[in-house]
């Protein structure tokens, strides 16, 4: 007869296993809503630039209401604002599945890896990207920067200096 601690062992692995395999699954299914709402947004912007080019003066803001649909007229429920999801970084995980400033945060990062050129800074990133190296931009860049690492996608082994983490892949398509 097994004791009960032996027991309570198995089934504290089982539980174990049962949790870790649906956070990846919560993980794969925040990638895909990020996805989809960021698609969403695309989609919502394109048609009210539609509408407010065909519509004739005075008219754009109808389209606008209704490009917003009732959930945002609605008074009892705000519309959802597309948030970029990162999820956690595991082997196999495609850099596509997190939203395009991520993606070219670890596409800037993977080039300068290749090129053995070592980590940089969100100032540098910033330059870069085209942006003013102002404290807002840069601070925006930075928590981005933050949140990958908190994720597992990049790290920082100097205050300030950011890199690829060990077996991430830069392109967003995972290459």
């Amino acid at each position: 007869m097994p004791s009960v601690v032996g027991l309570l062992e198995q089934h504290e692995l089982a539980a174990r296993r049962r949790v870790e395999g649906l956070r990846e699954e919560a993980d794969r299914i925040q990638a895909e809503l990020a996805a989809a709402e960021e698609d969403w947004q695309e989609w919502v912007i394109a048609r009210r630039r539609v509408g407010t080019v065909l519509a004739p003066d005075g008219e754009s803001t109808v389209v606008e209401e209704a490009v917003s649909g009732p959930v945002a007229g609605s008074t009892s429920r705000q519309a959802p604002r597309a948030r970029s999801q990162v999820p956690v970084w595991r082997e196999g995980l495609a850099g596509s599945v997190l939203s395009v400033d991520y993606q070219r945060i670890l596409t800037a990062l993977a080039d300068r890896d290749r090129l053995h050129q070592g980590p940089l800074t969100c100032q540098e990133l910033a330059v870069q990207f085209g942006l003013d190296a102002v404290p807002a931009r840069v601070e925006a860049l930075r928590s981005k920067a933050k949140r990958l690492v908190a994720r597992g996608w990049l790290a920082e082994r100097q205050p300030g200096r950011f890199t690829l983490a060990q077996g991430v892949a830069g392109r967003g398509d995972g290459s």
